[in-house]
């Protein structure tokens, strides 16, 4: 368990309730407080009032594209470095990642386990 003066930031971008709720409750379960958004609508503004330690962004979302979100946050100064998982049913989810800039990405649907350790990886390395 991640100590309460710790705790990690995750903010997930999915317009899917059942995913939101799922990682949610995944995340809260590693200790993280999370976020969520249905849409990239403001996606700039939406992450820097938060400033998470890691996000997971979908690819298809109302607005614009999970390609298009995390380019935007990875030219932006203030939140390039804040770790970025591309997760999606995509067949050619490594390309879209690439193609986006993403740090890491995760292929739905996706192993429980396999979801923790992808946040593990991304938010221990973030820890000072």
């Amino acid at each position: 368990m991640m100590n309460n003066n710790m705790q990690k930031k995750v903010f997930i971008f999915d317009d899917n309730l059942e995913i939101l709720e799922m990682c949610t409750e995944i995340l809260e379960d590693l200790g993280c407080e999370v976020k969520t958004s249905p849409t990239t609508n403001g996606i700039e503004d939406q992450v820097a009032d938060y400033m998470p330690d890691l996000i997971f962004m979908d690819n298809w979302l109302p607005d614009i594209s999970g390609v298009e979100a995390t380019q935007l946050l990875k030219a932006n100064d203030q939140l390039k470095d804040i770790p970025v998982v591309y997760f999606s049913a995509n067949s050619n989810i490594e390309e879209l990642a690439a193609e986006a800039g993403a740090n890491d990405y995760l292929a739905k649907p996706f192993d429980i386990d396999f979801f923790e350790t992808i946040v593990k990886k991304h938010t221990e390395s973030v820890a000072k």
